[in-house]
């Protein structure tokens, strides 16, 4: 009877959430029309709005440094999708977002579904990953039941990708034309052809964490498991902390970089994935930066699965392991664009024993980094920025 009962209670819930949700909706539609009968379209100003950061950072970030002194960039910015927005902030949203001439996502963003794209508007969509790994949007829809694909999609105007071979994966993601999404580099990528940012960001990070600079660095950085980024989980016992400590404690550091989808709801439960207190100077926990390439300049060896960090850290020319314990689970859930060997160019470990014996080996396989460039990260040449903005908003080349 108990688990009768909270089954119910669950079911009421998702009952009461999707009520809420479509109410909401509602809402904004109609204030979109309203708004739109009386306010114009300022095609100068520029709404950078996400639903899964606190303040602006990653893809957007550059973008915003590189526009023009004539724009204006305006911002709408929550840290969790479970977060609630007041009633003057939700009715400032929908200001911004009926007025905005360019509307620049990073992720998808719920309320492109109830918006009215007006003449003079344009959604672009910079996306958080690089390279095409975990299929979504209008991909998934075959290969996942239970999944609603977001429709504000296909309302994009531009979209940019990092090589020029897998513009026809976002376009089907998105269900828009190819000819709206452009290789033009992915403008986070700029950090690693640019000496100065990288020698500051070094001497920061290693003021903060000065043990970083006195062993060689271990950054472990998976994707989460579930559907849905609500759901985000890892099966935390793939990683045991004593074997780990007395395997590599001598000679490494260990830091944990987890999804913030999964280090969200960490939070949010009150739990932690491991006590570390016992692992003296072994262990670090980084979870709390929200973007992951800073991190990438002090990493001597990259541990992660499935995650879309494995085209940014190409860049870095530095060794990686792939972990994928659950890889057939994986492939058969979520569903990848391509084969997994094409996203390999590093040993892949299948087991804890493995993924240690790989770590001290730090092979580099540099037969096979060349061709994984050519195909995920061709257009990522240090001009990313540069060739975004002039796709985005039509901007004249400095050459």
């Amino acid at each position: 009877m108990i688990q009768k009962g909270s089954g119910e209670k669950k079911t009421v819930f998702r009952v009461i959430r999707k009520i809420k949700k479509i109410t909401k909706g509602k809402v904004f539609t109609v204030l979109n029309l309203m708004m739109s009968i009386f306010k114009k379209v300022d095609e100068k100003q520029v709404l950078f709005v996400s639903d899964v950061r606190k303040d602006i950072g990653g893809n957007m970030e550059f973008v915003r440094d590189h526009l023009p002194d004539d724009f204006k960039p305006v911002y709408d910015f929550k840290e969790d999708r479970r977060d609630k927005r007041g009633t003057h902030q939700f009715v400032d949203l929908v200001r911004k977002m009926t007025t905005s001439g360019y509307i620049i996502l990073e992720d998808y963003f719920t309320y492109t579904n109830y918006l009215r794209v007006r003449k003079g508007q344009q959604i672009c969509q910079l996306w958080h990953g690089a390279g095409a790994f975990k299929k979504f949007g209008f991909s998934r829809e075959a290969n996942t039941e239970g999944i609603k694909i977001h429709p504000g999609y296909k309302k994009y105007a531009k979209a940019i990708v990092s090589a020029d071979a897998i513009r026809k994966d976002y376009a089907e993601a998105f269900r828009i034309s190819i000819d709206k999404v452009q290789a033009t580099g992915i403008p986070r990528t700029d950090i690693f052809f640019d000496a100065k940012y990288i020698k500051d960001v070094r001497e920061g990070i290693y003021e903060d964490y000065p043990l970083l600079k006195q062993r060689k660095v271990i950054l472990f950085a998976p994707t989460y498991r579930g559907i849905r980024a609500g759901d985000a989980e890892y099966d935390f016992q793939m990683i045991d902390p004593d074997k780990m400590y007395e395997a590599l404690g001598d000679e490494y550091v260990f830091v944990f970089k987890w999804h913030p989808a999964t280090y969200n709801n960490l939070i949010r439960e009150e739990k932690e994935a491991y006590n570390l207190d016992k692992y003296k100077n072994f262990f670090l926990d980084l979870s709390q930066a929200r973007d992951i390439n800073d991190l990438l300049l002090i990493t001597d060896i990259m541990i992660t699965d499935y995650s879309s960090v494995v085209f940014d850290y190409l860049l870095v020319n530095k060794p990686i392991v792939y972990y994928a314990y659950d890889l057939e689970d994986y492939e058969g859930g979520r569903g990848l664009y391509y084969d997994y060997e094409e996203y390999i160019y590093g040993p892949v470990a299948r087991t804890q024993e493995e993924l240690i014996e790989a770590i001290k080996k730090e092979d580099l396989c540099p037969d096979l980094r060349e061709p994984f460039r050519k195909k995920f990260m061709e257009a990522c040449d240090g001009r990313a920025t540069e060739k975004t903005c002039e796709w985005l908003f039509d901007l004249k080349s400095t050459e």
